[in-house]
């Protein structure tokens, strides 16, 4: 039988041979062509994607390795930002409190860098972010580090001189016996029968009754003043500075330096006073504060909270 494609002649009724041109040839060889080479290419895609080469494996293992590498130094970097955050904590409320400094303010700690871009170079290296982010976190901690590592060295310097401080501070009672009588704040004057800040609390004791300074210092007044009477005023340093009014006696001379617990004076009615007794002022930075908050030093709990009572009563003031 003769090979061959054949096809029926219905009006002849018999099978002739399909003669095809070279073209029509030409034609099924290209499509066969073309077909082979887009299956072949979907096989090599399908290959390629779910068994890589052993270079692209490589390629994943290193960059699965990276990014665990990533994840824990970020974990780290997480660590310590937390505990130089507790560290400015403590630093701020406590340590620099304890040593009568200023808190840093937030704006120091958190401050940015200024200037050109630090991450410029890193930046124009493609798929880099992660290496800018983690530079721009590791910048700022280290900053806040070296800031905290200055706070710790004026605290050290300040720990040095801390009980040279103290001893200045006026932290004492100005007297050993006496009867508490009117506190700071507003209070009735005892001779112009109006409300007026006391900027001191008075203690009364007898005439003659010895007066202690209640810190180290250097007398820089000891005269007569007018209201105040006989009054000796005295520099602590640390911003701080003591006054004791209505004195009977001064002992004490300008320029004099005394140690907290020695005799300065003795209690008086000199000045406006309504009967004997001493006026004593704190005076910080300036500004006139409260004694009572001084006394913890010399008092238990209990008399402190009983006297900060009476303090706090809207009693009327002997001066």
């Amino acid at each position: 039988m003769t090979k061959g494609k054949f096809r029926f002649n219905p009006e002849t009724l018999s099978y002739e041979k399909i003669e095809r041109s070279p073209r029509r040839i030409l034609i099924l060889l290209f499509s066969y062509l073309i077909t082979v080479i887009v299956v072949g290419f979907a096989f090599m895609l399908t290959w390629l994607h779910f068994f890589p080469s052993s270079r692209e494996k490589q390629l994943m293992d290193e960059n699965k390795t990276l990014r665990n590498q990533y994840k824990s130094l970020n974990s780290r970097i997480g660590s310590l930002e937390k505990v130089v955050e507790d560290l400015s904590d403590r630093d701020n409320n406590i340590y620099r409190m304890v040593f009568e400094s200023e808190p840093i303010p937030n704006s120091v700690r958190n401050g940015g860098f200024g200037g050109v871009n630090r991450y410029a170079e890193i930046e124009s290296i493609p798929n880099m972010e992660l290496v800018v982010k983690t530079n721009k976190r590791m910048d700022v901690l280290m900053k806040k580090i070296y800031i905290q590592s200055l706070s710790f060295d004026t605290i050290v310097d300040k720990a040095k001189n801390k009980q040279e401080m103290l001893q200045h501070i006026p932290g004492i009672q100005p007297l050993k016996t006496y009867k508490y009588v009117s506190g700071f704040g507003t209070r009735m004057h005892p001779i112009y029968k109006t409300l007026r800040t006391h900027t001191g609390i008075d203690l009364v004791a007898p005439t003659g009754t010895k007066i202690y300074a209640t810190g180290d210092g250097v007398v820089t007044s000891a005269k007569f003043e007018r209201g105040y009477g006989k009054a000796i005023v005295i520099n602590h340093g640390y911003q701080y500075q003591s006054m004791y009014a209505h004195c009977s006696e001064i002992l004490v001379h300008q320029g004099q330096k005394v140690k907290r617990g020695e005799v300065i004076g003795l209690v008086g009615n000199t000045g406006v006073s309504t009967g004997s007794h001493l006026h004593y002022e704190i005076i910080k930075g300036g500004q006139k504060v409260n004694p009572i908050n001084y006394f913890l030093n010399d008092l238990s709990p209990s008399e402190f909270e009983e006297i900060r009572q009476i303090s706090i009563q809207p009693n009327q003031s002997f001066d």
